[in-house]
């Protein structure tokens, strides 16, 4: 069969116009905008880590249950510190004298013992040697055993005892601080009431003597310390019952010598 190259032309000339149609489309399809799709759940990024806090600095501010960078440890000199403690006293009655108008009788005294708040205050001079004043009032009841009257009770009365404390502090600015001391008390007795029955007045003289120390501090957090504290007290009590003259005047001398323990929170300022 015979083609002429007339028709071949105007059979290639048809092709390329339908492929030339075709081509726009294709094109425009292939070069379609991407647009961005919002991402799925569990294709989202994960979330950026914010930064931790950094620890309160010397300028920043610390709370008062806090132990900050600018908290210093231990107690030392500058350092005044408060005390609220639970004190028990302890008295010894090592020796007693009881004397009737006079006279020499057999009998000991005895005092009860007692529990009651304490309040102390502390001040470093320098980073081993500090100063403390405690400020507590007792009551307690005395009576006199063994007497030719049997027991016989005498009254009752609070005492006073202002105790002032130099203090060498062996662990400055540590944690765990022990101390001993030594210092001296003056006892001072008010409120003093008689038993009624033989003692129908009862005086009671001021009192004092030299006290020995020994505790510990303990740095709980930021500035508040746990103490514990033990006094030995050398104290020689003169009381006086009824008056001069009354047919009972009775004279008693008694070494009350307590020992004073006690547990507390202090802070410091």
């Amino acid at each position: 069969m015979k083609i002429s190259l007339k028709a071949l032309g105007a059979v290639l000339g048809g092709a390329w116009l339908s492929a030339s149609a075709l081509t726009p489309a294709a094109h425009a399809q292939t070069t379609q905008p991407i647009v961005n799709a919002p991402l799925s759940a569990s294709m989202q990024a994960a979330p950026v880590a914010q930064p931790v806090a950094a620890p309160v600095s010397s300028g920043g501010r610390c709370g008062i249950f806090q132990t900050c960078a600018n908290t210093r440890i231990g107690l030392g000199r500058g350092d005044f510190i408060v005390r609220l403690s639970a004190l028990g006293v302890l008295p010894e009655d090592t020796s007693s004298k009881v004397w009737l108008n006079g006279t020499a009788i057999p009998g000991r005294i005895k005092t009860t013992r007692q529990v009651m708040p304490e309040l102390t205050f502390e001040y470093f001079f320098t980073d081993n040697v500090s100063v403390d004043l405690i400020a507590a009032s007792s009551r307690h009841e005395v009576a006199a055993e063994g007497t030719p009257f049997g027991k016989v009770d005498v009254g009752s009365a609070w005492v006073l005892p202002p105790t002032i404390t130099f203090a060498w502090h062996f662990r400055p600015h540590k944690r765990f601080n022990p101390y001993v001391g030594v210092g001296a008390t003056l006892a001072w007795f008010h409120n003093v009431s008689p038993a009624g029955g033989l003692v129908q007045k009862l005086n009671v003289g001021v009192t004092g003597g030299p006290s020995v120390d020994i505790g510990f501090d303990y740095q709980l957090v930021g500035n508040w310390f746990f103490n514990v504290d033990a006094k030995q007290m050398f104290i020689r009590d003169h009381a006086w019952a009824n008056d001069r003259g009354s047919g009972a005047f009775i004279k008693a001398h008694d070494s009350l010598d307590p020992t004073v323990v006690g547990m507390g929170i202090g802070y410091r300022f």
